[in-house]
C-alpha cells in the first residue's frame, strides 16, 4: 500500500505557483480547507484563479486571499455573502464568472473523469447560458458545460489514512469528493491522520488514488464563521410570513421529499411535525434535515443546511456530496422546491437571483432547483416596497428558469398555474379580489371556487 507523504501548512502552501487555477472545497466555512487557505495567504502567491462555491467570509478562508488580492479571477455560484467579494467585482479588481451550483459541481465531476463536459437544463434561456453552446435533447434545451479542472486542489476531510484514503462527516463532503479528482495536485486538510487499516473500506468516500498530500489541522469553533453556532439564524417572523408558510405548508403530503429556499420559506420547516413524514432536502448534501439544535451549538457539531444554519439530523438522514445532491434535484428526485421570488410573470416565469444596478454573483442552487424540481412554489410578498408589482405581465429582471411556477404565495393570494395559465384560486386572510386586481400587473382568470382562507 502505498504511502501518502504528510507535510507541514507551510509546505503545503508552496506547492501553490503564481497564476495557478486553485479548486477550494466547502460551503460557506463548512468542510473549507480553512487552515491551508490561512498558510497560503501568508505567502505572496498570487494571480490566482479561484473556484469554489464562495470565497469564505471576510477575512476566513479564501476571504483572505481575496483582501490580500491573491485572486485575480473567482470562479463559484454564490459571492453575493461576502462584502468584499462584492466590492472587489463591483470595483473591477477581480474578475468573476458565476455557474449555478449544481453546474459548478458536476463541471468539477466532470473534470475529474476525464469526461470533456455535459448538457443541463440548467440556465438555459438566461443570461449565464449566454456565449455557450446549447440544443435540444428530448424536447428540452440543454446548455453546454465544459469540464474543470485545475492546478491545485485543496480539500477538507474528516479523516485519512496514511494511504490517502478520506472519510468526511456530516454536511462536510458538498464539493470535495469531486474536486479532489480534478487538480494535477490535490493536497488534502483533516482533523485525523490514522494508519492504514483502521478505515472500515466501506466508509472510505475518496479513495487514496486521487490525493498527493496529507496535512492534520485540528479544527476550532473560530474556523466556522457565521456556522460556528445559532445565533446568526434569525428569522423575520410576522404574521403575514407565517401565513404564506402555513399555505405552503398545505401542499405538502406524507413522503415528499421538499427544498427550501432562505426567506419565507424556512419558516415551512418550523411548522412540520414528524408525524407529517415530510423529507427535507438541502443541496449542499443532506435528506432528512431536522430542526436548529436546542443547545445552541453550530457546525463543529451538526450539519448545516443550505442558509449556512446548523441543523440536526432525523432518524434515516443521509450524508452527500454536491454531485449527487444536485442529481437528485435535475433527476427529478425532488418532489416540492419552496422559494422565494422578485418577480413571477403570467407565464410561469421566475426572476429571483439578481436585480439592477448589483452585479450577478450569487444564484447559488436557484436555477437548478427552479427548472428541477417537480413542482415548485414561489412564496414572496405580493408588492415591491415601493407599491410596484412583482406578480407581471413579463418579467423585466434576469430570469432563474423559464415556464416553472406551478403556484405562487402571498400575503394576498394563491396563484396556480393551470394548463398554462395564471389562476387566482384563493385570497389570503384579510384580502379582497379588487385590492388584488390593483396590485398585480399580470393577467389572470379567477377560478370559480375561489376561496377565503
Amino acid at each position: 500500500m502505498k504511502q501518502v507523504p504528510i507535510i507541514s501548512l507551510e509546505e503545503a502552501a508552496l506547492k501553490v505557483k503564481r497564476g495557478d487555477v486553485l479548486l477550494c472545497g466547502g460551503f460557506g466555512m463548512t468542510g473549507n480547507p480553512v487552515h491551508l487557505l490561512d498558510a497560503l495567504a501568508k505567502t505572496d502567491i498570487n494571480e490566482l484563479t479561484f473556484i469554489g462555491n464562495n470565497v469564505g467570509e471576510p477575512g476566513l478562508g479564501g476571504g483572505k486571499l481575496l483582501r490580500n488580492g491573491q485572486i485575480k479571477k473567482m470562479i463559484g455560484s454564490y459571492f453575493t455573502s461576502n462584502p468584499d467579494a462584492v466590492k472587489a467585482a463591483q470595483g473591477g479588481e477581480v474578475d468573476y464568472e458565476i455557474l449555478p451550483q449544481g453546474t459548478l459541481g458536476e463541471a468539477i465531476r466532470c473534470g475529474g473523469m476525464g469526461i470533456g463536459g455535459f448538457f443541463t437544463p440548467t440556465s438555459a434561456g438566461t443570461i449565464l447560458a449566454q456565449g455557450r453552446e446549447s440544443r435540444m435533447l428530448n424536447g428540452v434545451e440543454q446548455v453546454f458545460i465544459p469540464g474543470i479542472r485545475g492546478n491545485v486542489s485543496f480539500i477538507r476531510a474528516w479523516k485519512a489514512d496514511t494511504a490517502g484514503n478520506l472519510t468526511y462527516r456530516l454536511t462536510e463532503q458538498n464539493f470535495n469528493p469531486a474536486m479532489a479528482t480534478a487538480a494535477d495536485l490535490v493536497i488534502a486538510e483533516v482533523e485525523e491522520i490514522v494508519p492504514v487499516g483502521q478505515l472500515d473500506p466501506n466508509n472510505i468516500h475518496t479513495q487514496g488514488c486521487f490525493i498527493d498530500f496529507l496535512v492534520e489541522a485540528k479544527l476550532q469553533e473560530s474556523d466556522l464563521g457565521s456556522s460556528a453556532s445559532v445565533k446568526g439564524s434569525l428569522k423575520k417572523v410576522d404574521e403575514a410570513r407565517m401565513h404564506m408558510a402555513k399555505r405552503a405548508l398545505q401542499e405538502l403530503k406524507k413522503g415528499n421529499i421538499v427544498n427550501l429556499g432562505i426567506g419565507i420559506p424556512t419558516l415551512v420547516a418550523d411548522l412540520i411535525k414528524p408525524e407529517d413524514g415530510i423529507i427535507l432536502h438541502t443541496e449542499n448534501g443532506m435528506l432528512g434535515v431536522g430542526p436548529e439544535p436546542t443547545d445552541g451549538s453550530g457546525a463543529m457539531h451538526y450539519p448545516v443546511n443550505a442558509g449556512k444554519i446548523p441543523v440536526t439530523a432525523l432518524p434515516g438522514a443521509s450524508y452527500f456530496d454536491t454531485t449527487t445532491s444536485f442529481g437528485m434535484i435535475r433527476g427529478k428526485h425532488v418532489d416540492v422546491a419552496i422559494m422565494g421570488g422578485l418577480q413571477v410573470d403570467e407565464n410561469g416565469n421566475l426572476a429571483n437571483w439578481a436585480v439592477p444596478g448589483k452585479p450577478l454573483l450569487g444564484v447559488g442552487g436557484a436555477m437548478d432547483l427552479a427548472s428541477g424540481a417537480k413542482k415548485l412554489i414561489i412564496t414572496m410578498n405580493h408588492s415591491e416596497k415601493d407599491g410596484g408589482a412583482k406578480i407581471v405581465k413579463s418579467c423585466t429582471l434576469p430570469i432563474t428558469a423559464f415556464d416553472a411556477v406551478d403556484m405562487v404565495i402571498t400575503e394576498l393570494a394563491v396563484f396556480e398555474f393551470i394548463q398554462k395559465k395564471l389562476v387566482l384560486t384563493e385570497l389570503m386572510p384579510g384580502a379582497d379580489l379588487a385590492t388584488v386586481r390593483s396590485l398585480t400587473e399580470a393577467n389572470f382568470d379567477v377560478a370559480p371556487s375561489l376561496t377565503t382562507n
